[in-house]
C-alpha cells in the first residue's frame, strides 16, 4: 500500500501535479499504515514487520526530517493499541463461561510447548519478558497467552507491552534504514527490506529445524 502510493505519487510529479508529493504520500501512507498494524497486531497473519520497514524506506528517501518520526510514532502507536485490544478481548474470554472465539484463536496459535516456555519466562522474568517476545517471531502470542493465563492485569500488561513495542518498531524501522540506505531508488529498498524481514523471521525457526536434526 504504502509502495503503490510512492509509485502513484511519482507519476503525479511528472504529469505536473499542484499537491506536493510527500502532503500527499502522508494523507494517504500514514494513516494506511497505522490500520495495517493494527490489523496485524489483531489477526497475527498481516506482516507487519515488513510494512513498518517498508513504510521507513519511503520516509529514508524524504525529504522531511520528520518522516521517520513519524513512521516510529504511527506505528508504534498502532502496535500497542492492538496489543491492548487484543488482550482486552482475551481478558474477556478467561472470566467468561464459555471463552471466547479471541481466546481460543490465540490457543490455537500458540503450541504447548511454547506456551510452556513463555510461562516458565513470565515467572523468571515479569513482564519484561513482553520486549522479548515482540523481538523474537511467533514469540507474541505465546507470551500474550501466558499472561491471560496468568491472570495478569491489563494495566501491568500495558507496562510491558509499551516498551515491547517501541522496541519493535525500532528494530524493523532500521531494518529499513539499513534496506533503503543501500539503493537509490524507493522501490528497490522496500524489496531489499522485506527480504530482510523475511530472513529475520525464519532465521529462529531454522535454527530449531537444524538443533531438532542434530
Amino acid at each position: 500500500m504504502i509502495l503503490r502510493s510512492a509509485v502513484v505519487l511519482s507519476a503525479a510529479g511528472t504529469a505536473g501535479a499542484t499537491v506536493p508529493p510527500e502532503s500527499t504520500q502522508q494523507a494517504l501512507g500514514y494513516p494506511s499504515l497505522f490500520l495495517l498494524v493494527l490489523i496485524g497486531a489483531l489477526v497475527p497473519v498481516v506482516p507487519t514487520g515488513a510494512l513498518v520497514s517498508s513504510a521507513a524506506v519511503v520516509a529514508f528517501h524524504q525529504t522531511s526530517p520528520f518522516s521517520l518520526a513519524l513512521v516510529f510514532g504511527v506505528a508504534s502507536l498502532a502496535a500497542f493499541l492492538g496489543d491492548m485490544s487484543l488482550y482486552w478481548l482475551g481478558r474477556r474470554g478467561t472470566y467468561s463461561k464459555n471463552g471466547s472465539r479471541w481466546l481460543a484463536a490465540l490457543r490455537d496459535r500458540a503450541p504447548e510447548e511454547r506456551l510452556a516456555q513463555a510461562q516458565r519466562r513470565l515467572d523468571d522474568h515479569g513482564v519484561a519478558v513482553l520486549v522479548l517476545s515482540r523481538l523474537v517471531p511467533a514469540g507474541r502470542i505465546p507470551v500474550m497467552l501466558a499472561c491471560l493465563m496468568a491472570k495478569m492485569p491489563l494495566r501491568t500488561f500495558a507496562r510491558g507491552d509499551l516498551p515491547a513495542c517501541l522496541a519493535w518498531t525500532v528494530t524493523y524501522q532500521l531494518i529499513g534504514i539499513l534496506g533503503g540506505s543501500l539503493f537509490e531508488e524507493p522501490w528497490e529498498g522496500v524489496v531489499a527490506a522485506v527480504v530482510l524481514t523475511v530472513l529475520v523471521g525464519a532465521a529462529p525457526a531454522l535454527w530449531r529445524r537444524v538443533r531438532g536434526a542434530n
